[in-house]
Protein backbone atom coordinates (compact mmCIF):
# COMPACT_ATOMS: atom_id res chain seq x y z
CA UNK A 1 0.00 0.00 0.00
CA UNK A 2 1.23 3.61 -0.63
CA UNK A 3 2.98 5.25 2.26
CA UNK A 4 1.46 8.41 2.20
CA UNK A 5 -2.42 6.65 1.68
CA UNK A 6 -1.45 4.19 4.55
CA UNK A 7 -0.51 7.51 6.69
CA UNK A 8 -3.35 8.87 5.67
CA UNK A 9 -5.87 6.21 7.19
CA UNK A 10 -3.72 6.08 10.27
CA UNK A 11 -4.32 9.55 10.56
CA UNK A 12 -8.33 9.22 9.98
CA UNK A 13 -8.29 6.48 12.80
CA UNK A 14 -6.62 8.45 15.24
CA UNK A 15 -9.39 11.62 14.83
CA UNK A 16 -12.17 9.36 14.81
CA UNK A 17 -10.89 7.74 18.13
CA UNK A 18 -9.73 11.41 19.56
CA UNK A 19 -12.40 13.46 18.19
CA UNK A 20 -14.09 14.50 21.42
CA UNK A 21 -11.32 14.41 23.43
CA UNK A 22 -10.44 17.79 25.16
CA UNK A 23 -6.77 19.41 25.55
CA UNK A 24 -4.98 18.76 28.54
CA UNK A 25 -4.22 22.30 30.91
CA UNK A 26 -0.68 22.58 29.96
CA UNK A 27 -1.21 22.15 26.20
CA UNK A 28 -1.70 24.70 23.91
CA UNK A 29 -4.44 24.39 20.68
CA UNK A 30 -3.27 24.22 17.18
CA UNK A 31 -4.65 24.06 13.86
CA UNK A 32 -2.87 22.77 11.04
CA UNK A 33 -4.15 23.83 7.28
CA UNK A 34 -3.28 21.24 4.31
CA UNK A 35 -2.97 21.71 0.47
CA UNK A 36 -5.92 18.80 -0.62
CA UNK A 37 -4.61 17.16 -3.75
CA UNK A 38 -2.63 14.07 -2.14
CA UNK A 39 -4.77 12.38 -0.12
CA UNK A 40 -5.39 15.90 2.82
CA UNK A 41 -9.12 16.08 4.40
CA UNK A 42 -8.86 19.20 5.07
CA UNK A 43 -7.96 21.04 8.77
CA UNK A 44 -6.66 19.56 11.43
CA UNK A 45 -6.91 20.44 14.74
CA UNK A 46 -4.13 19.38 17.34
CA UNK A 47 -3.45 19.34 21.33
CA UNK A 48 0.08 20.07 21.46
CA UNK A 49 1.96 19.90 24.83
CA UNK A 50 4.31 22.78 25.36
CA UNK A 51 6.45 20.51 28.08
CA UNK A 52 7.36 17.53 26.47
CA UNK A 53 6.41 18.65 22.83
CA UNK A 54 4.37 15.60 22.25
CA UNK A 55 0.59 16.19 20.45
CA UNK A 56 -2.90 14.47 19.97
CA UNK A 57 -5.20 14.97 17.00
CA UNK A 58 -8.56 16.60 18.56
CA UNK A 59 -10.70 16.90 14.63
CA UNK A 60 -10.71 17.80 11.49
CA UNK A 61 -12.97 19.66 8.73
CA UNK A 62 -12.97 18.57 5.28
CA UNK A 63 -12.02 21.95 3.13
CA UNK A 64 -10.30 22.57 -0.18
CA UNK A 65 -6.56 23.66 -0.13
CA UNK A 66 -6.82 25.52 3.09
CA UNK A 67 -3.39 26.54 2.74
CA UNK A 68 -3.86 30.10 5.08
CA UNK A 69 -5.27 30.82 8.84
CA UNK A 70 -5.82 32.62 11.40
CA UNK A 71 -7.86 33.12 14.31
CA UNK A 72 -10.19 35.73 15.24
CA UNK A 73 -9.27 38.07 18.32
CA UNK A 74 -11.54 35.97 20.61
CA UNK A 75 -10.59 32.67 18.66
CA UNK A 76 -14.07 31.42 18.52
CA UNK A 77 -13.56 31.82 14.51
CA UNK A 78 -11.21 30.21 11.92
CA UNK A 79 -10.48 32.75 8.79
CA UNK A 80 -8.98 30.11 6.22
CA UNK A 81 -8.27 30.85 2.54
CA UNK A 82 -9.32 27.81 -0.55
CA UNK A 83 -6.54 28.27 -2.53
CA UNK A 84 -7.57 27.49 -5.72
CA UNK A 85 -7.15 29.27 -8.98
CA UNK A 86 -8.65 30.41 -11.91
CA UNK A 87 -11.11 32.85 -10.37
CA UNK A 88 -12.45 30.07 -8.13
CA UNK A 89 -10.77 30.95 -5.19
CA UNK A 90 -12.41 31.69 -1.82
CA UNK A 91 -12.36 32.20 2.18
CA UNK A 92 -14.44 30.51 4.80
CA UNK A 93 -15.07 31.20 8.46
CA UNK A 94 -15.61 28.05 10.58
CA UNK A 95 -16.83 28.12 14.45
CA UNK A 96 -14.13 26.79 16.65
CA UNK A 97 -14.67 25.35 19.98
CA UNK A 98 -11.69 26.23 22.39
CA UNK A 99 -12.66 23.92 24.92
CA UNK A 100 -12.95 20.46 22.93
CA UNK A 101 -10.69 21.96 19.53
CA UNK A 102 -13.62 21.00 17.09
CA UNK A 103 -15.07 22.90 13.90
CA UNK A 104 -18.32 23.75 12.51
CA UNK A 105 -18.31 25.50 9.20
CA UNK A 106 -20.37 28.87 9.38
CA UNK A 107 -20.27 29.67 5.64
CA UNK A 108 -17.76 30.31 2.38
CA UNK A 109 -17.12 33.37 0.16
CA UNK A 110 -15.65 33.92 -3.05
CA UNK A 111 -12.51 36.20 -3.30
CA UNK A 112 -13.05 37.22 -6.81
CA UNK A 113 -9.59 36.37 -7.96
CA UNK A 114 -7.33 32.86 -8.10
CA UNK A 115 -5.16 31.52 -5.45
CA UNK A 116 -5.69 33.57 -2.05
CA UNK A 117 -2.60 32.30 -0.35
CA UNK A 118 -3.14 35.04 2.50
CA UNK A 119 -5.51 36.70 4.75
CA UNK A 120 -5.22 39.31 8.27
CA UNK A 121 -8.51 41.10 9.87
CA UNK A 122 -8.78 43.74 12.26
CA UNK A 123 -12.11 42.23 13.61
CA UNK A 124 -14.62 44.09 11.20
CA UNK A 125 -12.74 43.26 7.82
CA UNK A 126 -10.95 40.46 6.36
CA UNK A 127 -8.22 41.07 3.72
CA UNK A 128 -6.92 38.28 1.43
CA UNK A 129 -3.71 38.43 -0.23
CA UNK A 130 -4.62 36.68 -4.01
CA UNK A 131 -1.32 34.88 -5.23
CA UNK A 132 -2.92 33.82 -8.84
CA UNK A 133 -5.00 37.04 -9.24
CA UNK A 134 -2.49 39.70 -8.09
CA UNK A 135 -4.83 41.36 -5.82
CA UNK A 136 -6.24 42.68 -2.35
CA UNK A 137 -9.51 41.17 -1.68
CA UNK A 138 -11.39 43.02 1.14
CA UNK A 139 -14.19 41.40 2.63
CA UNK A 140 -16.90 42.93 5.92
CA UNK A 141 -17.41 40.63 8.77
CA UNK A 142 -21.02 40.34 10.93
CA UNK A 143 -21.35 40.49 13.84
CA UNK A 144 -21.55 36.87 14.09
CA UNK A 145 -17.89 36.84 11.97
CA UNK A 146 -19.73 35.73 8.95
CA UNK A 147 -17.53 36.67 5.97
CA UNK A 148 -19.99 38.85 3.46
CA UNK A 149 -19.35 39.15 -0.12
CA UNK A 150 -16.23 41.74 -1.60
CA UNK A 151 -16.11 44.93 -0.71
CA UNK A 152 -13.13 46.24 -3.00
CA UNK A 153 -10.55 44.65 -4.46
CA UNK A 154 -7.09 46.33 -5.48
CA UNK A 155 -5.27 44.87 -7.93
CA UNK A 156 -1.50 44.91 -8.36
CA UNK A 157 1.68 45.61 -10.89
CA UNK A 158 4.65 44.38 -12.16
CA UNK A 159 8.32 45.48 -12.91
CA UNK A 160 10.23 43.15 -11.75
CA UNK A 161 12.88 41.74 -13.52
CA UNK A 162 12.04 38.32 -13.30
CA UNK A 163 10.56 37.20 -16.61
CA UNK A 164 9.62 33.99 -15.29
CA UNK A 165 8.74 34.81 -11.24
CA UNK A 166 7.38 38.43 -11.72
CA UNK A 167 5.32 37.97 -15.24
CA UNK A 168 2.49 39.15 -14.06
CA UNK A 169 0.61 40.98 -10.79
CA UNK A 170 1.05 38.80 -7.74
CA UNK A 171 0.11 40.14 -4.00
CA UNK A 172 1.43 37.59 -1.72
CA UNK A 173 0.50 38.99 2.00
CA UNK A 174 -1.57 41.14 4.06
CA UNK A 175 -0.62 42.80 7.53
CA UNK A 176 -2.36 45.39 9.42
CA UNK A 177 -0.02 47.27 11.39
CA UNK A 178 -0.10 47.22 15.41
CA UNK A 179 -1.75 50.41 15.65
CA UNK A 180 -4.79 49.33 13.21
CA UNK A 181 -4.64 52.44 10.99
CA UNK A 182 -2.63 50.94 8.30
CA UNK A 183 -2.62 47.67 6.08
CA UNK A 184 0.30 46.74 3.72
CA UNK A 185 0.30 44.41 1.50
CA UNK A 186 3.32 42.56 -0.57
CA UNK A 187 3.42 43.95 -3.89
CA UNK A 188 5.94 40.87 -5.11
CA UNK A 189 5.80 41.17 -8.86
CA UNK A 190 6.56 45.06 -8.73
CA UNK A 191 9.46 44.85 -5.79
CA UNK A 192 7.71 46.75 -3.79
CA UNK A 193 5.01 47.37 -0.66
CA UNK A 194 1.41 49.01 -0.98
CA UNK A 195 0.03 51.22 1.46
CA UNK A 196 -3.68 51.37 2.85
CA UNK A 197 -5.39 53.61 5.13
CA UNK A 198 -8.31 52.15 7.56
CA UNK A 199 -11.25 54.14 7.96
CA UNK A 200 -14.58 54.67 8.34
CA UNK A 201 -13.89 52.89 12.26
CA UNK A 202 -12.11 50.01 10.44
CA UNK A 203 -14.53 49.22 8.67
CA UNK A 204 -13.20 50.01 5.10
CA UNK A 205 -9.71 50.10 3.38
CA UNK A 206 -8.66 52.97 1.14
CA UNK A 207 -5.21 53.82 -0.36
CA UNK A 208 -2.98 55.69 1.06
CA UNK A 209 -2.44 58.56 -1.16
CA UNK A 210 1.21 60.74 -0.92
CA UNK A 211 0.84 65.08 -1.22
CA UNK A 212 0.61 64.05 -4.78
CA UNK A 213 -2.75 62.45 -4.63
CA UNK A 214 -0.80 58.82 -5.19
CA UNK A 215 -0.76 55.42 -3.49
CA UNK A 216 1.85 55.38 -1.21
CA UNK A 217 4.75 52.43 -1.61
CA UNK A 218 7.61 51.02 -0.18
CA UNK A 219 10.24 50.17 -2.39
CA UNK A 220 12.19 47.45 -1.75
CA UNK A 221 15.40 46.16 -3.66
CA UNK A 222 15.38 44.77 -7.04
CA UNK A 223 14.55 40.81 -7.90
CA UNK A 224 13.07 41.05 -4.33
CA UNK A 225 9.87 39.63 -4.52
CA UNK A 226 8.74 40.52 -0.95
CA UNK A 227 6.24 37.51 0.41
CA UNK A 228 5.47 37.88 3.74
CA UNK A 229 5.87 41.07 6.44
CA UNK A 230 5.59 40.73 9.90
CA UNK A 231 6.07 43.26 12.61
CA UNK A 232 7.40 43.07 16.57
CA UNK A 233 5.83 43.29 19.59
CA UNK A 234 7.11 46.89 20.33
CA UNK A 235 5.30 47.99 17.02
CA UNK A 236 8.56 50.02 15.57
CA UNK A 237 9.94 47.40 13.72
CA UNK A 238 8.95 45.95 10.61
CA UNK A 239 10.33 42.50 8.62
CA UNK A 240 10.00 41.92 5.03
CA UNK A 241 11.34 38.79 3.60
CA UNK A 242 12.41 38.01 -0.28
CA UNK A 243 11.09 35.47 -1.86
CA UNK A 244 13.41 35.56 -4.80
CA UNK A 245 16.36 37.33 -2.83
CA UNK A 246 16.52 35.20 0.20
CA UNK A 247 16.90 38.85 1.89
CA UNK A 248 15.62 39.87 5.06
CA UNK A 249 14.82 44.00 5.16
CA UNK A 250 14.22 45.85 8.12
CA UNK A 251 12.05 49.02 8.43
CA UNK A 252 11.41 51.50 11.17
CA UNK A 253 7.76 51.83 11.82
CA UNK A 254 6.40 55.51 12.69
CA UNK A 255 2.61 56.45 11.77
CA UNK A 256 2.29 55.59 8.18
CA UNK A 257 5.77 55.35 7.16
CA UNK A 258 8.27 52.94 7.03
CA UNK A 259 12.00 53.24 6.68
CA UNK A 260 14.24 50.92 5.23
CA UNK A 261 17.60 50.20 7.85
CA UNK A 262 18.89 47.21 7.14
CA UNK A 263 19.03 44.45 4.40
CA UNK A 264 20.55 41.38 5.91
CA UNK A 265 21.15 38.04 3.26
CA UNK A 266 19.20 35.25 4.68
CA UNK A 267 19.47 32.33 2.34
CA UNK A 268 23.21 31.02 1.51
CA UNK A 269 22.01 28.31 -1.35
CA UNK A 270 20.69 31.11 -3.42
CA UNK A 271 17.75 28.94 -4.03
CA UNK A 272 15.33 32.03 -4.79
CA UNK A 273 12.25 30.33 -2.81
CA UNK A 274 12.44 32.07 0.37
CA UNK A 275 9.06 31.29 2.49
CA UNK A 276 8.14 32.05 6.17
CA UNK A 277 9.27 34.71 8.95
CA UNK A 278 8.81 34.63 12.48
CA UNK A 279 9.68 36.53 15.63
CA UNK A 280 10.18 34.30 18.52
CA UNK A 281 7.83 35.44 21.86
CA UNK A 282 10.56 37.28 23.57
CA UNK A 283 11.58 39.27 20.56
CA UNK A 284 15.66 38.32 20.57
CA UNK A 285 15.54 36.07 17.89
CA UNK A 286 14.24 36.34 13.93
CA UNK A 287 13.85 33.38 11.95
CA UNK A 288 13.12 32.60 8.18
CA UNK A 289 12.69 29.21 5.66
CA UNK A 290 13.83 28.95 2.79
CA UNK A 291 13.12 26.05 0.01
CA UNK A 292 14.24 24.86 -3.43
CA UNK A 293 18.01 24.65 -2.65
CA UNK A 294 19.33 23.83 1.20
CA UNK A 295 16.50 23.42 2.37
CA UNK A 296 15.96 25.14 6.09
CA UNK A 297 15.39 27.46 8.92
CA UNK A 298 17.76 30.56 8.78
CA UNK A 299 18.10 31.89 12.62
CA UNK A 300 19.04 35.41 13.13
CA UNK A 301 19.54 37.74 16.42
CA UNK A 302 17.55 40.77 17.17
CA UNK A 303 19.19 43.97 18.25
CA UNK A 304 15.90 44.50 20.29
CA UNK A 305 16.57 48.57 20.59
CA UNK A 306 17.30 48.86 16.97
CA UNK A 307 15.60 45.96 15.18
CA UNK A 308 18.80 45.19 13.25
CA UNK A 309 19.73 41.46 12.39
CA UNK A 310 22.78 39.68 12.91
CA UNK A 311 23.46 36.09 11.96
CA UNK A 312 23.24 33.41 14.04
CA UNK A 313 22.50 30.03 12.82
CA UNK A 314 20.85 27.85 10.03
CA UNK A 315 18.98 24.65 10.88
CA UNK A 316 18.05 22.07 7.75
CA UNK A 317 15.10 20.66 7.69
CA UNK A 318 12.70 18.75 5.76
CA UNK A 319 11.53 19.57 2.19
CA UNK A 320 10.16 22.49 1.39
CA UNK A 321 9.04 24.07 4.51
CA UNK A 322 6.86 26.38 3.49
CA UNK A 323 5.29 27.57 6.86
CA UNK A 324 6.52 27.47 10.69
CA UNK A 325 6.11 28.69 13.82
CA UNK A 326 6.88 28.68 17.63
CA UNK A 327 5.17 27.46 20.97
CA UNK A 328 3.66 30.37 22.83
CA UNK A 329 6.10 29.77 25.54
CA UNK A 330 9.04 29.81 22.89
CA UNK A 331 10.28 26.41 23.73
CA UNK A 332 9.55 24.52 20.61
CA UNK A 333 9.36 25.27 16.67
CA UNK A 334 6.98 23.85 14.21
CA UNK A 335 8.20 23.30 10.90
CA UNK A 336 5.07 22.26 7.95
CA UNK A 337 7.32 20.25 5.84
CA UNK A 338 5.09 20.19 2.48
CA UNK A 339 6.75 17.54 0.39
CA UNK A 340 7.85 14.95 3.16
CA UNK A 341 4.06 15.03 4.69
CA UNK A 342 5.59 15.98 7.80
CA UNK A 343 5.06 18.89 10.44
CA UNK A 344 9.09 18.39 12.51
CA UNK A 345 9.23 19.34 15.63
CA UNK A 346 12.64 21.39 17.07
CA UNK A 347 13.37 22.12 20.34
CA UNK A 348 14.88 26.21 21.08
CA UNK A 349 17.81 26.75 23.10
CA UNK A 350 16.21 30.15 24.46
CA UNK A 351 19.79 31.48 24.89
CA UNK A 352 21.29 31.21 21.78
CA UNK A 353 18.30 30.98 19.35
CA UNK A 354 19.48 27.14 17.86
CA UNK A 355 17.47 24.94 16.88
CA UNK A 356 17.53 20.85 17.99
CA UNK A 357 15.49 18.20 15.95
CA UNK A 358 13.19 15.92 18.25
CA UNK A 359 12.03 12.34 17.28
CA UNK A 360 8.70 14.12 17.41
CA UNK A 361 6.22 14.19 13.87
CA UNK A 362 3.13 14.83 12.86
CA UNK A 363 2.30 13.21 10.09
CA UNK A 364 -0.25 15.52 7.83
CA UNK A 365 -0.64 14.77 4.05
CA UNK A 366 0.84 18.40 2.59
CA UNK A 367 1.17 20.70 5.71
CA UNK A 368 1.95 24.17 4.75
CA UNK A 369 0.04 25.97 7.84
CA UNK A 370 0.21 25.76 11.06
CA UNK A 371 -1.35 28.35 13.81
CA UNK A 372 -1.67 28.50 17.64
CA UNK A 373 -4.32 29.57 19.28
CA UNK A 374 -4.03 33.24 20.48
Amino acid sequence: MNKLILATLILTLCLCSCTKLPPANDDVSMVIGTYTDSGSYGMYSVSFDQETGTYTLLDSIKAVNPSYLIFSADSTIIYAVNEVDDNQGGVSSIKYDKANGTFNLLNGTATGSGAPCYLATNGKILATANYGGGSLTVFPIAENGIVLPVDTLYVGSVGGPDSTRQESPHVHCVEFTPDGKYLFASDFSADRLLAFEVVEGGHKLIPLLNEKGEQVVVPVESDYGPRHIIFDESGKHAYVIGELSGKVTVFDYNDERLTQKQIIDGDPYDGRGSSDIHLSPDGRYLYTSNRLKGDGINIFEVNTETGELTQAGYQLTGPHPRHFNITPNGKWMLVACRDSNEIEVYAIDKKTGLLSPTDTRITIPKPVCVQFLP
